[in-house]
């Protein structure tokens, strides 16, 4: 298959539309979503001024890949991601946009995202000089057992999220919570806006608790899938759990995640699903205790240093 790759700042509709049908093609034959939702965001409202996007056409204009290309982390380095659409697999697409990113930038910090344990994604990844850095695990559970008993201090109030009260104050708590992580730490007040704009958004399964009036920790779920995005039937998800340092230790975790799982049974979904970077091993520990086991893996890949 004879292709061409083009850079573009913007996607018009029309390619969009196809970078989101290739998404989908890609989902169902992996059951893994090949983009992340970080990602998939940015396709639907439109991109980001530091975006850039690569797309490979065929000789008769259809595109048949897509490279999303983030360069926004001036510490860690930019940030791919790649789906070629199943049918056109297997005819060196990926690597090309892969290549093309590559001589691009020049940034020998350059990373890349395979979502799932894909054999493809990390041959691809190995033969252009790319070594594994990271691992995120997808763990997940059924609804239909049985939960322990959420316990909670007599002074801790649970409530729902309150759109236009609680933003600043949830993400000043979010900041502190995830200090040290590479991408939630660091969600402005437009990135939580525009999730609050995605037809999932449920303030009220997106759960606060506070002490003395205090927001001390959260629980933000979601359903995820069932909107011809990711490929599956509805799955609900523990989309953000925090809770605030002070209170770290206290069990408050735990009682958090049981009420949000309360509230995703509540919507007769039947399993749960959640991401946790698999070094995380005292956040494992919590959601083993939850009945989550290992489901599947995504692997950041990190240019190989000279």
């Amino acid at each position: 298959m004879q292709f061409s790759i083009k850079v573009c700042s913007h996607l018009t509709p029309e390619q969009t539309a196809r970078v989101i049908q290739i998404t989908l093609n890609a989902a169902i034959v992996d059951e893994m979503a090949p983009l992340s939702e970080h990602v998939l965001i940015h396709l639907h409202h439109g991109g980001d001024s530091h975006d850039e996007h690569m797309i490979a056409v065929n000789q008769v204009g259809e595109i048949q890949g897509y490279l999303h290309l983030d360069a926004t982390d001036a510490v860690e380095g930019p940030v791919l991601e790649v789906v070629v659409d199943p049918e056109a697999r297997r005819n060196g697409i990926g690597k090309a946009l892969v290549q093309s990113a590559l001589d691009r930038t020049g940034d020998s910090r350059i990373r890349l995202w395979a979502h799932g344990e894909l054999s493809s994604a990390y041959g691809m990844a190995e033969e252009l000089g790319f070594e594994k850095s990271r691992e995120l695990w997808q763990m997940r559970r059924s609804l239909f057992a049985p939960f322990p008993k959420a316990q909670f201090a007599n002074e801790l109030e649970i409530r729902s999220f309150e759109v236009g009260v609680d933003e600043d104050s949830w993400l000043d708590l979010n900041s502190q919570v995830f200090a040290d992580h590479p991408e939630q730490g660091r969600m402005t007040r437009e990135d939580l806006d525009v999730r609050m704009s995605e037809a999932w958004f449920d303030p009220a399964g997106f759960l606060i608790a506070t002490r003395n009036g205090e927001m001390v920790g959260y629980h933000w779920t979601k359903v995820h899938g069932g909107q011809g995005s990711h490929g599956h039937s509805e799955i609900g998800e523990i989309y953000v759990l925090g809770v605030a340092p002070s209170e770290r230790g206290t069990g408050l975790a735990k009682a958090l995640s049981i009420r949000g799982l309360e509230h995703l049974r509540n919507q007769r979904l039947p399993a749960a699903m959640l991401y946790v970077d698999a070094d995380n091993k005292a956040a494992i520990g919590l959601y083993e205790s939850l009945g989550f086991a290992h489901w599947d893996t995504d692997v950041m890949f990190r240019k190989e240093q000279a």
